[in-house]
Order: C-alpha cells, then structure tokens, then sequence
C-alpha cells in the first residue's frame, strides 16, 4: 500500500469524481462521542461474563429475551445509559459535509445509537437498529425508548400491556428485511468510493461492499488502528483514529 500521505491523495482524488460514496462504521466511529468500543452490542463488556454468569451475547440474546425479557433489558438499560447524552463528532460531521459538498452519501452503520441520524446524515441504513426506539412484542405500538422504557425495569406497553422490547437486531435474531432490502437496492446501484470507518468487519454483510467493490470499480478505504477481517482487501489503509483521519481529508479536499 501507499505510504500516509500518498494513500490520502489518492482518496482525495477519488473524491474529486465521486459521486456515491458508501460509509461502513461500527463502533470506534463513536469513541470520539464518549462511548466505548465494546465486544456485542456496546462498549460495556469485554471477554468477561456478565455478573449473571453469561457472556453478553446471550444476555442479549433473542432467545433469552423471550424467556427471561427482564434480563436482556438490565443489559439494555446499562446500554442507553451509557450512551445518552452523547452527541455527533467529527467523524459523523464529517460525512455530512460531504453530502452538502455534493456527493450522495449512504451511511450503513452497525451502531445502534442514532448518531448519524443526529448528525443529519439523509442516508442512514441503521442494519441493527436504533436503542433509542422501543415497539411492543404484542401489538403494532412502538415509540422513543425514553417516553417507554427509561428506567423501567420491566417496561411494558401502555396500550396492550405486553412487553416492549428495544427496536434493535439481539444476537441470534436475523437483520430486519426492510433494511436488508435498502442495503441491496444500493448496493445494485454501486459506489465509487467505499470507506470503512472503526469497524472490525466481522459479520459477511459488512465485509460485501469491499469484496464486491470491484465490480463497482470503486476505491476501498480502511480507516482503523487494528488490523480488521477486510484489510487485506482494501486499496489504502489508515491506522489512526477516524477523527483524526476525516478532518486532515475534509481540510485538503476543502483547499484544492
């Protein structure tokens, strides 16, 4: 690969002539907001069980949260009240400006904190959901986690009385068909310019846009400090923080 500098250059000149551009982020897209990178869902957990004697994955599980819902929600609860308050950096400023810079941006994040949406991104596929949105399990209401569910142990729906459960993807569950559909009609469309941004890339449905760049004939861009599942398969690869790295190209690209 091409040293900083040169592989910077080369993106700005990408973007010179690009019109789609696809950003994939996960969680290191957030740090600069103040929340951690976390194993599952958030950036609460590490290798360890949780103090109820199971992994995070399964405690926010579909599967336990059908049988044990006031479970999962603890690990929920803890999940949002990390993340409140937080609000958009640079990184999700970033990719706003480069829509109002011209180019048709698509933002398709793991996070399930709403900030991209906040940030004012028009193009967000949110592929796991928002923790921020609450729906009941039992009829069709649905609403803001903080109107249902904040500091309630055991939430419940104000309509029907079932239980209301967080609008997220839980671990074993399969993605919402209606943001796999999106995901896929713009992927029929293509990009010229694909960044993926503090993600480790290891689900398949992250990792189709970099291998599929090449029918695009579109530039992979790799923004992360460790080396991911796709770096091997990317054009250029930068191991600085996101921030860091969207403020140096929003600077050279604003000066040309």
């Amino acid at each position: 690969m091409n040293s900083y500098s040169e592989a910077m250059a080369r993106v700005r000149e990408c973007l010179q002539s690009a019109d789609r551009i696809l950003a994939v982020t996960g969680a290191g897209v957030s740090v600069a907001s103040g929340l951690p990178t976390y194993r599952g869902v958030g950036g609460l957990y590490t290798s360890q069980d949780t103090e109820d004697g199971m992994p995070i994955e399964r405690a926010l599980s579909g599967s336990v949260f059908q049988r044990q819902p006031a479970l999962t929600w603890k690990y929920i609860h803890a999940i949002e009240r990390a993340g409140r308050g937080a609000s958009p950096n640079g990184i999700h400023q970033g990719l706003v400006e480069l829509e109002k810079r011209g180019h048709q941006v698509t933002v398709l994040t793991q996070n399930v904190d709403g900030l991209h949406r906040q940030a004012g991104s028009s193009r967000v596929i949110a592929i796991h959901g928002a923790v921020d949105e609450v729906r009941c399990t039992q009829c069709t209401h649905s609403g803001s986690f903080a109107e249902f569910a904040a500091d309630q142990p055991e939430p419940r729906c104000p309509m029907c009385g079932g239980w209301l459960r967080p609008n997220v993807v839980l671990f074993g569950e399969m993605l919402r068909q209606d943001d796999v559909w999106q995901m896929h009609r713009e992927f029929t469309l293509g990009f010229d310019l694909v960044l993926s941004i503090g993600t480790t890339s290891v689900f398949p449905y992250i990792q189709e846009p970099i291998r599929r760049a090449s029918q695009w004939n579109a530039l992979t861009v790799e923004i992360n400090p460790s080396v991911t599942e796709v770096s091997h398969l990317v054009h250029e690869r930068f191991a600085c923080p996101a921030e860091q790295w969207m403020e140096e190209l929003l600077a050279g690209r604003q000066a040309q």
